[in-house]
C-alpha cells in the first residue's frame, strides 16, 4: 500500500515560516509526481505546489509563488515544502499527494487534484 505521512504543521504568526514534510512508503517514490494541496474551512481544495518525479519541473499556485519552495530527497523518500512569509490566508489543512502512475509532466504541474491517486492524512497550518 502507498502511504504518505505529513508532518511539520503548526501555528505561526504572520510573516513566519514552516517546513512541511511528506514521507512516502510502499511504492517507488522517485517515479511519482508529488504534490501539496490545501483546504480551508468552507473552501474547496486547491493545488498549492507540485514537483515531477525527476524534480526538474514544478508548479506553484500564484498565491504562493515566491514564498513556498518544494524540494525532494529521494534517499529519504521525502518531499518538503518550505513556506515563508506566511499569511493568514495560508491557514488550511495541507495534504501531500502522489500522482497516479504514468501521468505526464504537464498533468503533474497542472494544479489539478484528479491526477493524484494517493493522499496523506493532512497537517494543519494556522497563521495568525
Amino acid at each position: 500500500d502507498v502511504q504518505l505521512v505529513e508532518s511539520g504543521g503548526g501555528s505561526v504568526q504572520a510573516g513566519g515560516s514552516l517546513r512541511l514534510s511528506c514521507a512516502a512508503s510502499g511504492y517507488t517514490y522517485s517515479s511519482y509526481c508529488m504534490g501539496w494541496f490545501r483546504q480551508a474551512p468552507g473552501k474547496e481544495r486547491e493545488g498549492v505546489a507540485a514537483i515531477t518525479n525527476g524534480g526538474v519541473s514544478t508548479y506553484y499556485a500564484d498565491s504562493v509563488k515566491g514564498r513556498f519552495t518544494l524540494s525532494k530527497d529521494n534517499t529519504k523518500n521525502t518531499v518538503y515544502m518550505q513556506m515563508n512569509s506566511l499569511k493568514s490566508e495560508d491557514t488550511a489543512t495541507y495534504y501531500c499527494a502522489a500522482g497516479r502512475p504514468g501521468i505526464t509532466i504537464a498533468t503533474c504541474t497542472s494544479g489539478r487534484d484528479d491526477p493524484f491517486g494517493f493522499w496523506g492524512q493532512g497537517t494543519q497550518v494556522t497563521v495568525s
